[in-house]
């Protein structure tokens, strides 16, 4: 007994050895790469601050340490990635007005695209779209100033301006043989974010133009107020270039009762968090299409992703702009600041939306129905009486087109279908998923 005693603390005693040495060789590890680490800073550092000096010394133009650090602080935010940037001191400024009080502009949300400036989308009943910007167009001059190396924000400060002052931006379009010229003229943004419409007695059409702080709100009223009629809904966030996820969230969360709706993921875990449905803020189990296109991104790719990896959705159109990254505005001095990407949004299925951006079920692209009618098949017998119907639709066609126009204003028709294939597409395949979910 006593042998096999002293045998165990041995081999305890060993053990605690073996274990304190290992401890001792992964801490002196640690420190080595500690001050590996350090010194490495220390290097780059002091390459930085004799690059610096020697280009305030040697280059052909005299520019001073202040507008030298302004640069390369510019370079560097700006090669991070495409969202990230360095914001001077009127650029913060400018930030400010943006986010505080009322400026002019054209009404369309842009990003970097393959290193291009390219429209995500015109919204919609804003100068842009009135003037025929579309998604996907890439922006080549801005009054005549090359876009070429020129940062988001910097683009949008030229495109902001006075209420009433004219713009030109020329831009390049797929299918077009050259750039397009389009002149535009600004005016205060006002953005109408839920429209609601019926298609037949029994659809329910909504579209969301941007995720404002009121689009949760105006779903749901829209949605209680036609809900004894509805057996399908039409979601439509085409041309939708986001905004506020927490509106993104709430969206997901009228159609979907349970389990994630997305996770946001940083580099610290400060910078991480999970947002799930909650089955007492669901609206309708009502079958559901979403409408996407390229023009679709952020809050809109979320709120599509999400529906599709819950299988909530048929999502029909094209595929999403593939904006899935979070910004934040850092203040430096108190007149400076950095706009940094802190973390990517992740859909519940644990795919990224960053430059991906979401593929469609069934990818349906823009365009016309294609129809043949004939409206004057008539027989030779009703000829007289219907030249005569036809001589009194003429006189009366001003007062009635007055009257449809006011009449169809909340309705989708058919003529509207035919003129969107992709809306078309959607209507069949929810009257399609109405028919099944009737037959269970």
């Amino acid at each position: 007994m006593n042998n096999k005693r002293f045998l165990t603390l041995g081999f305890l005693s060993v053990a605690l050895s073996t274990t304190f040495l290992l401890s001792s060789s992964l801490l002196a590890k640690d420190e080595v790469k500690k001050e590996v680490s350090e010194a490495s800073r220390l290097e780059s550092l002091a390459k930085f601050s004799k690059v610096i000096s020697i280009v305030e010394k040697y280059n052909v133009d005299d520019i001073g340490i202040d507008e030298l650090m302004e640069k390369a602080l510019q370079g560097m935010m700006s090669n991070l990635d495409a969202h990230s940037n360095y914001l001077t001191q009127k650029d913060y400024k400018r930030l400010k007005v943006q986010t505080d009080g009322e400026f002019g502009g054209l009404g369309i949300t842009v990003g970097m695209k393959d290193g291009a400036l390219t429209v995500i989308a015109p919204i919609e009943g804003t100068p842009a779209d009135k003037a025929g910007l579309e998604a996907n167009d890439i922006i080549l001059k801005i009054d005549g100033n090359s876009t070429i190396g020129m940062t988001i924000d910097e683009a949008v400060s030229k495109m902001r301006g006075k209420v009433g002052a004219p713009i030109d931006i020329a831009v390049v379009r797929k299918g077009e043989s050259k750039p397009l010229d389009i002149h535009i003229v600004r005016d205060i943004i006002k953005i109408q974010s839920v429209y609601a419409k019926t298609i037949g007695d029994d659809l329910l059409y909504l579209r969301i133009t941007s995720f404002d702080k009121k689009v949760v709100d105006g779903l749901t009223e829209a949605i209680k107020k036609y809900k004894k009629r509805t057996k399908g809904i039409v979601l439509d966030l085409r041309n939708n270039p986001g905004g506020l996820l927490g509106q993104a969230v709430g969206v997901v969360d009228i159609f979907v009762d349970s389990g994630d709706i997305v996770s946001q993921k940083g580099r610290t875990k400060s910078d991480n968090e999970v947002y799930t449905a909650s089955s007492y803020k669901t609206l309708t189990d009502a079958p559901l299409v979403i409408l996407v296109n390229g023009g679709s991104a952020s809050a809109s790719e979320i709120v599509s992703g999400a529906l599709q990896d819950h299988k909530r959705g048929v999502v029909v159109g094209e595929k999403t702009f593939g904006k899935g990254s979070v910004q934040v505005v850092l203040p430096i001095t108190n007149t400076e600041a950095i706009k940094l990407t802190i973390a990517r949004y992740y859909l519940p299925s644990g795919r990224t939306i960053q430059a991906v951006g979401v593929t469609p079920d069934i990818e349906v692209a823009r365009g016309e129905v294609t129809t043949k009618k004939n409206e004057f098949a008539i027989k030779e017998a009703d000829l007289k009486k219907h030249l005569q119907e036809e001589l009194a639709k003429v006189t009366t066609k001003k007062e009635k087109t007055k009257a449809e126009k006011k009449d169809k204003k909340d309705i989708i028709t058919q003529e509207m279908m035919n003129k969107d294939i992709q809306l078309k597409e959607a209507v069949d395949i929810i009257r399609a998923l109405v028919i099944v979910q009737g037959a269970k």
